[in-house]
């Protein structure tokens, strides 16, 4: 086990003794060959109170977790996405009700599926354009392949948009061909998790005219100091990154999936800005104290805190939880009790999902077992990087919130 910190636990209000149970309880998880390895950080008014890192990033080659492994974060790109987004909304680029169809034509004339088969699915016209705030809500009507719960799924999935996209496109031609697709809803009637954050990505290259790779290092990741975030590694890089695992369906130990966790070794052909990024623990730590902070770290401004604010607020229609809007099979949050802002999962009442946590508190995942949460009520930031697909093997993240607020005790 290999444990850091820079202030004693005590001095902001955590027991260092029930902190170390975070270590103790997701051991177990590698002990039991359910985990390769993990790392964990929490922090506290801008302190690092715990971080720890256990078992291997690489079981095969006997390689373990370093503080400086890097991790697949697939959906965790989504608030950086967002938060580019929102860099250009503060500049008066785009206002947040402006049609997406002024920047992506191919959205002016979208369709909703009402009813029928994948071989003969019968739309209606969409009453109401998809905006920008629908894309940063995923209240579009947009959905994903993967998910297998409706018809416009297997349409996605038809097309070619399925777990990964279709080889050789870039987001310009992805863009066009899912506008031909019919929407699963009338956009701002509902909440489903989609491939929106992807198309905000394209929105953002059209408006800004640069790639999406070089809008996020220019305003995100250079001024933020986020030097190991990119979106595939290669020479020594490489060597840092951790191996991704699967469940094995007979024993439930850990199965190595090069399949798909090679893919972060190649240079996309598309820049998928909802789920395109590998990082690392220290660099994504810079990008949740940034927001902790109010849009601002070490003299580096992103945003302003009225504007962070108002995106960690729920956007959702009337003021419903995902509970109430949610169609389609899976994301990464549970639902009773929580809102949706500009980019993140936002706590309403944490009672209905029987999790510890702050009203206000924001957070999101990522499929390979990643995890992220801000409390600007208790100035909390908590990490959790491990490399397991999918997401919903184990319960790491509601334990993880009540290991973790179990030892706050001031």
């Amino acid at each position: 086990m290999n444990v850091s910190r820079n202030i004693d636990p005590d001095e902001i209000g955590f027991d260092p003794a029930r902190l170390a149970r975070l270590d103790t309880h997701f051991g177990r998880y590698v002990d039991a060959g359910q985990l390769a390895g993990w790392q964990i950080v929490v922090t506290r008014r801008g302190q690092i109170a715990h971080s720890s890192t256990y078992g291997l990033r690489d079981v095969e080659a006997g390689a373990p977790v370093q503080p400086d492994t890097l991790w697949r974060i697939y959906s965790m790109t989504k608030p950086v996405t967002s938060v580019a987004a929102m860099i250009l909304w503060e500049e008066g680029r785009f206002e947040l009700t402006d049609e997406i169809s002024r920047w992506l034509p191919e959205f002016a004339d979208v369709r909703v599926y009402s009813k029928g088969s994948s071989l003969k699915p019968y739309t209606v016209p969409a009453i109401e354009p998809i905006r920008v705030w629908h894309l940063l809500t995923h209240t579009a009507g947009l959905t994903y392949g993967f998910m297998q719960t409706s018809v416009v799924d297997g349409l996605y999935r038809a097309a070619g948009y399925d777990n990964h996209w279709p080889e050789g496109v870039d987001l310009a031609t992805a863009s066009a061909a899912l506008a031909e697709l019919p929407l699963l809803f009338q956009p701002g009637a509902a909440w489903g998790y989609s491939v929106a954050t992807d198309l905000l990505g394209r929105l953002i290259e059209v408006i800004s005219g640069q790639q999406l790779d070089d809008f996020l290092a220019d305003r995100i990741f250079r001024p933020l100091g986020m030097t190991d975030t990119q979106w595939w590694v290669e020479g020594d890089d490489a060597e840092r990154l951790g191996a991704l695992y699967v469940p094995d369906p007979r024993t439930g130990r850990v199965l190595r999936h090069d399949q798909f966790g090679d893919l972060a070794r190649q240079k996309p052909s598309l820049l998928a800005g909802g789920s395109g990024l590998i990082s690392s623990a220290y660099d994504y730590h810079r990008f949740t104290q940034m927001l902790l902070r109010g849009g601002e770290l070490d003299g580096v401004r992103l945003l302003g805190p009225r504007t962070v604010r108002f995106m960690t607020r729920n956007h959702l229609p009337g003021g419903q939880d995902l509970g109430a809007l949610s169609v389609g099979g899976f994301a990464e949050t549970v639902f009773e009790g929580i809102g949706f802002g500009l980019g993140f999962a936002v706590v309403q009442d944490p009672v209905p999902s029987r999790l510890p946590s702050s009203v206000g508190e924001y957070y999101w995942g990522g499929v390979a077992s990643t995890a992220f949460w801000v409390d600007p009520v208790e100035e909390v930031t908590t990490m959790l990087f491990t490399q397991l697909m999918p997401s919903s093997v184990y319960p790491l993240r509601p334990q993880l919130r009540q290991l973790v607020y179990s030892a706050l005790v001031d």
